[in-house]
């Protein structure tokens, strides 16, 4: 960590080298000295010539040109440098192309370095355009950056020499000495010099296990601080547990996994302190159970309860299922969505107003002004990542202190949820209910289509029904081999399923056309439903059996996965299949995972492991520091060190107070800024 110094301090930059500079987010030495190398080039130990073709990667060489160059031009005009070098060990032609630079340096008798791959070619051994150096003082570790256009990683490895020469001892280690020996973590000044140019590549793993470890304790640092800020006294006290009465109302008995998500929210319902509790867990997890239960306890305590979901189609599946929940009961269970006439939203605005209702289930409409409650206390939003930290606190403003709780259907593991949603606490659903049968997965390419069609049949014959899911809504110029669920619909109707039920289901539909088909398509009156992704969260069809996906490789795993969770959720045995033509390394890796298990968790593992966290979560959660060098994924270990040190330290000294300590506070409260209010 070294004081903001603008990088026109290092000789040899200047206002325009600074500019370029700042295209990569560097603006000053301390964030120069933290832009990490990409990977790096071993010029260290050079490979012999002989047997080098066996490396299948590229290598350093030392050798001298046998000759001088020859110059050509190929057969297309390309100008072709050509010479022979050698080493104790054998000979290796060299061709370097439209370079003359390059080929300037190959003088005979003058030992070089050349790194590239050595190849067989129709003449013995090759290298094409190897990168070529002075013997003297290169024999080392190269880094290599993410560059621009404008700035070659060799500008930034240079300028990275100069303010590593020129500030050296100015930098001070944020990390305090307690954490630097029982870690055994490089101190700042070696790591510094060792990641950017390393002694050796032991050297250069420590350098890196030490800067990953500062960014996650940073990380979880600035996370805990956050929800100690964020733990505020509450007026809503839930008094007295119903839930055992609760549970016998239920037909069936509620995992381990549920109750305990049930008490964790409870007790911090009956703390005094506000809630702010996440609820993951698989597709078919019962979420959802998890909800009803704790509005049955609120409204038994004197509370309201609003439950807000991302699309319309959710939020009546919600409804319906929390009527189910709550028959009988007492509870008066309300909807409220954007597409109601005015006269109904006025009725239902005034029954939460008056207290009339007490719990309302709806879409973005239950943050929209005029709607006010008499007494609410619990707040419970669906699929987390579909909606904003703000939207999320609007609902929860219409209360004064009141509980939130938010569900997710993407399963993560503990220790990653708790960095990824840094402001609540986490309870997983990690049973599934009694009965669940685990889907049966397939993958085939289009000339087996038909068949699949044959197969689908046979569902329909016994009065199952089925889904088909298409990528697009409507076919367009863009699409190239998409398949479109408007043309799809038309097509499988008039002819492959002409005689059967088959229903149209996408989101440009206006709401009440949606709410039809869904209708229809429950109550058995449509047996096949060609579907876009609207189908993926909350459509709840026990009978639905069978799903064909086309185009597959066009969707994440674990959207995939969710789409999957729309079957199987009667007693019938069901199977999903999923149509792909692409022949890719990744997709077929991606697609027979999906074959390999039903495992939620594992499979958002590898979802993040291939696609990363920003593109995984979308929009990047509030005011949450972007990782420069770890890992969400390959370093989960290091983030539950990282989460077990930072959690001792703040026991210790919650305000970072102490002089050891001071460095660090700093150094969190810039990474949080806008989160922590400094």
């Amino acid at each position: 960590m070294l004081p903001r110094i603008p990088l026109d301090n290092i000789k040899g930059v200047g206002a325009r080298r600074a500019e370029q500079f700042h295209a990569l987010g560097v603006d000053d030495i301390d964030a120069l000295l933290h832009y990490f190398p990409r990977d790096y080039q071993d010029w260290s130990r050079p490979t012999p010539i002989f047997g080098a073709e066996l490396v299948d990667a590229p290598v350093c060489v030392e050798a001298e040109a046998a000759s001088p160059v020859s110059r050509f031009r190929s057969k297309n005009g390309v100008l072709c440098f050509e010479t022979t070098v050698f080493d104790s060990s054998g000979s290796c032609k060299v061709l370097i192309f439209n370079n003359k630079y390059a080929a300037a340096k190959l003088v005979p008798g003058e030992p070089l370095l050349l790194y590239g791959r050595v190849t067989m070619g129709n003449s013995g051994r090759e290298m094409l355009s190897p990168q070529i150096e002075d013997r003297a003082g290169r024999q080392r570790i190269r880094p290599i950056y993410p560059r621009t256009k404008e700035l070659s990683s060799k500008m930034i490895e240079s300028t990275v020499e100069r303010a590593l020469t020129e500030f050296v001892g100015m930098e001070v280690d944020p990390l305090p000495d307690s954490v630097l020996q029982r870690y055994s973590l490089m101190p700042l000044q070696q790591a510094l010099r060792e990641i950017h140019f390393p002694t050796d590549h032991e050297t250069m793993l420590r350098a890196r296990d030490r800067f990953i470890f500062e960014e996650l304790f940073e990380l979880e640092l600035g996370l805990l601080r956050i929800r100690e800020r964020n733990r505020e006294t509450s007026d809503i006290r839930i008094r007295q547990d119903f839930s055992e009465e609760f549970y016998g109302l239920l037909p069936f008995t509620p995992t381990g996994a549920q109750k305990r998500a049930i008490q964790a929210a409870l007790h911090d319902m009956q703390s005094g302190m506000l809630m702010n509790r996440l609820v993951q867990g698989d597709v078919g997890s019962g979420k959802t159970m998890v909800a009803a239960a704790l509005c049955y306890i609120t409204v038994k305590n004197g509370y309201q309860c609003a439950m807000m979901a991302p699309t319309e189609i959710l939020a009546e599946q919600h409804f319906h299922t929390m009527e189910n929940f709550l028959k009988g009961t007492g509870v008066r269970v309300a909807l409220l969505t954007g597409s109601m006439t005015a006269s109904r939203k006025k009725e239902i605005q005034e029954g939460l107003a008056y207290g009339d209702i007490d719990f309302a289930v709806g879409t973005h409409a239950l943050i929209s002004e005029n709607v006010r409650f008499w007494n609410l206390g619990l707040v419970i939003t669906d699929e987390q990542h579909r909606f904003g930290v703000r939207q999320r606190g609007l609902l929860a403003e219409k209360g004064n202190g009141a509980h939130v709780l938010v569900m997710s259907a993407t399963p993560i593991p503990r220790t990653l949820a708790l960095a990824i949603y840094g402001d609540l606490d986490v309870s997983i659903i990690d049973e599934l209910p009694a009965g669940r049968k685990p889907v049966h997965t397939y993958r085939i390419d289009s000339s087996k289509r038909q068949r699949c069609f044959g197969y689908i049949k046979k569902f329909l014959d016994r009065g199952l029904q089925g889904y088909i899911v298409c990528p697009l809504v409507e076919e367009s110029d863009e699409a190239g081999d998409l398949v479109s669920a408007t043309e799809y619909y038309r097509r499988i109707s008039q002819n492959e399923f002409r005689g059967y039920r088959v229903g149209l289901l996408h989101g440009q539909m206006k709401a009440e056309e949606k709410a039809d088909v869904m209708a229809r398509f429950a109550s058995g009156e449509i047996q096949l439903l060609v579907a876009t992704v609207v189908i993926e969260v909350g459509v709840d069809v026990p009978n639905a059996v069978v799903m064909l996906i086309e185009n597959a490789e066009r969707f994440g795993l674990s959207q995939l996965h969710q789409l999957r969770g729309r079957i199987g959720r009667g007693q019938e045995e069901s199977t999903c299949v999923l149509l792909s033509d692409n022949r890719s390394e990744i997709t077929q890796k991606r697609l027979k995972i999906m074959c390999d298990t039903n495992d939620g968790f594992a499979i958002a593992q590898e979802d993040l492991a291939l696609r990363g966290p920003g593109d995984f979560f979308g929009q990047r959660q509030h005011g949450l520091p972007e990782l420069h060098i770890a890992s969400m994924t390959e370093d989960m270990e290091v983030l539950r060190k990282a989460g077990e040190a930072a959690q001792e330290m703040l026991a210790e000294d919650p305000a970072l107070s102490k002089p050891e300590h001071r460095n660090l506070a700093k150094e969190t409260n810039r990474l949080f800024a806008r989160s922590l209010g400094n």
